[in-house]
């Protein structure tokens, strides 16, 4: 049997772990946590296999479609960009789940942990192989609903419980925009087909809605005033759904607060599922954003702007893990960006952002590993209370060291030497470069620039902060069992080592996702119809620009430098409550405040009690009206209830009388 045939296994199998470690888990060791490992890594070899026969031929894509109901129907697809996903998801899964072994050994529900996690990366799978944007949406949900039981896992904590109720309902608001996007194109689609829809024809699946994208984009709607296209709508939609999963602002108030969770979940969720939905999202689509005019626009600014909003406050953050989220939260904008320059460099922003975000799962996965070994060694998570941690946890911190090396992109331009995201942080910049010379646009690069020297700076901190220096309480401490630093090991290869080895090939082989035997499509001529130039001088990036990236990164090593290890300046005067910069910072630009206390309570909360205490008053006063007509027309009514017979013969023969009168008539006027 050809492995192609095996694809729908992917998902299937984590999602039958799912089930079995639910139910039997507690009476197998470890709460069973070998059936998802055993699940997951079977699910790897597959994705492994299709794809290494997707680089032999990448234009024979995995298709597979079944009908479901009327229109609609259920099927995978199996291309490029969906192969690197699956890959990279069951690679990375399977090591934090092994590594979990590890860390949830004390735990009291570790069979519940399990369970979650597998169904968490089966919903993630499910998504990525969808052919469409229906199946991709309910997965899409599964992966929201997962997130709420993991965040939340220690619900026994009112902390854990708020953040995963903030994250479901905050991502609930993108998700609205999303399933009003789906909404919108399937009205579409359906006029263009006039009503009569072809046996056959599956109307939502991707290549139907590539196949239209031009008639779409002939339909406007009158917004505000302004005529705008239908395409450009649905895009933003669909991207409004992006900003939520994918920690974007406004919506990324909720990604900090997902630490509540064990800290394998926030590597989870941060590496390989649930906040890369979004960029896959926008990846998936992309031949919609490209035919849409302004669209990569909005994509570009909002992902630069998050990178950059993002690192200014993961600078001041003291918590391990948050810092970590904001870091996420940054990276991310900076996937958008890469999305976004596609008004640039066509499909080469597919493979362009693809290719940071498997090298971003690569290093943040060790990163927030390496942070839950120190938890698990030292038992805080609070910088303050660290120093000298590489002294009792060796491996720890040198892999922690390398992933932060990587998260900054330390290499050198125009050499293949170089961690992993030098090769992808940069040719997003680069990238950005183009972007502005070609639109005329320099925002996105600027901000591009300046978040790079702060994740230089917030990560750098961190590492004095936690592994250098004398230990600033006495905290104790020992190196991680094997089945957590073995994983570390492993991800600090691919974090040194990958980006080097499939630069070339990676970006290639994905941005030929579109050309192939399941759609073929000219994004030069779909960009024309968004209004697009594309750049027809790639590679031509003046000297300073390309090492530009690495003088800010290095800059950010030598004032964290200078700072923290060397302490020639007194950060007592800066971190103080009556510094207003860093009062803002540190109270997230009062984020919490605004969207909680004041959206949350103030506005949707006595808002709705309002109008619901005029809804109750208005039915009190309906009910009190028809029960005083009621008792009215019963006491006049008991008026005729005398109890003499003979008053009671005289109306039914009056009655009757004149029934019969009123037959007459209306038969003489018939």
């Amino acid at each position: 049997m050809a492995v192609e045939n095996l694809a729908f296994l992917i998902p299937v199998l984590p999602a039958l772990a799912f089930v079995l470690t639910f139910f039997l888990g507690k009476k197998l060791p470890t709460g069973g946590a070998i059936i998802p490992i055993a699940a997951i890594a079977t699910s790897f070899v597959i994705s492994l296999l299709i794809t290494l026969n997707l680089l032999a031929n990448p234009e024979e894509v995995v298709s597979q479609s079944y009908s479901w109901f009327a229109m609609l129907n259920i099927g995978i697809l199996v291309d490029p960009l969906a192969a690197v996903m699956l890959t990279m998801v069951t690679f990375v899964s399977l090591l934090i789940h092994i590594y979990s072994t590890g860390y949830m050994s004390h735990d009291k529900a570790p069979s519940r942990y399990f369970a979650e996690t597998a169904l968490f990366t089966a919903s993630m799978l499910g998504l990525i192989l969808s052919d469409n944007i229906l199946q991709l949406f309910i997965c899409w949900e599964l992966v929201g609903v997962c997130s709420y039981l993991l965040i939340g896992f220690w619900f026994q904590k009112p902390s854990a419980a708020t953040a995963a109720k903030k994250a479901f309902l905050t991502t609930r608001i993108g998700d609205v925009m999303f399933l009003t996007g789906i909404i919108v194109l399937f009205s579409d689609l359906y006029k263009i087909f006039n009503g009569t829809i072809p046996d056959g024809v599956f109307i939502l699946r991707f290549d139907e809605i590539f196949a239209h994208i031009s008639d779409i984009a002939a339909i406007n709607a009158n917004i505000f005033g302004m005529e705008v296209s239908h395409i450009t709508l649905i895009t933003l939609l669909f991207f409004g759904g992006a900003v939520g999963k994918s920690g974007q602002f406004p919506l990324h108030v909720w990604l900090p607060d997902a630490m509540e969770g064990p800290t394998t979940v926030s590597a989870l969720i941060h590496a390989a599922t649930m906040v890369t939905a979004g960029v896959y999202l926008v990846a998936r689509t992309f031949p919609m954003f490209i035919a849409a005019p302004d669209s990569l626009m909005v994509v570009a600014y909002v992902g630069a702007f998050t990178a950059l909003f993002a690192g200014t406050m993961g600078i001041v953050m003291n918590d391990l893990k948050r810092v970590l989220a904001y870091s996420t939260i940054s990276q991310l904008g900076y996937m958008m960006l890469g999305l976004g320059v596609g008004a640039a460099v066509g499909s080469e922003a597919v493979g362009i952002a693809l290719f940071h975000l498997i090298n971003h799962a690569f290093f943040k996965a060790l990163l927030f590993l390496c942070a839950g070994s120190v938890i698990h060694a030292v038992g805080t998570h609070d910088m303050r209370q660290l120093g000298g941690v590489a002294k009792v946890m060796p491996i720890t911190a040198i892999t922690m060291i390398i992933a932060s090396l990587a998260l900054t992109g330390m290499g050198i331009p125009g050499t293949s030497i170089g961690t992993s995201g030098f090769f992808s942080k940069d040719a997003i910049i680069e990238s950005a470069y183009l972007f502005g010379e070609t639109t005329g646009s320099w925002i996105p690069y600027l901000l591009s620039i300046a978040a790079a020297l702060l994740t230089s700076i917030y990560i750098f901190r961190l590492i004095f902060m936690t592994f250098y220096g004398k230990p600033r309480t006495d905290y104790g401490g020992h190196e991680s069992p094997a089945s957590m630093t073995i994983p570390l090991s492993i991800l600090a290869l691919f974090a040194l080592v990958f980006g080097g080895l499939t630069s070339k090939t990676f970006n290639t082989f994905v941005s030929e996702t579109f050309v192939n035997n399941f759609v073929n499509m000219d994004i030069s001529s779909l960009a024309t119809l968004g209004g697009y130039h594309l750049a027809e001088h790639a590679g031509e990036e003046p000297i300073l620009i390309l090492w530009l990236p690495l003088i800010m990164a290095l800059a950010g090593l030598v004032i964290t430098f200078l700072i923290y290890g060397l302490q020639i300046v007194n950060m007592d005067s800066i971190v103080s409550r009556n510094n207003p910069i860093y009062k803002l910072l540190y109270n997230r630009y009062y984020q919490n405040a605004i969207f909680t206390n004041f959206v949350s309570v103030k506005i949707i909360y006595e808002g709705f009690a309002f109008a619901g205490r005029a809804v109750d008053r208005g039915f009190d006063w309906i009910v009190k009206w028809f029960s005083d007509v009621t008792l009215e027309a019963g006491e006049s009514l008991r008026q005729f209830q005398t109890g003499a017979v003979q008053n009671y013969a005289t109306a039914v023969i009056t009655g009757v009388s004149l029934l019969i009168i009123l037959v007459k008539v209306v038969m003489e006027v018939l």
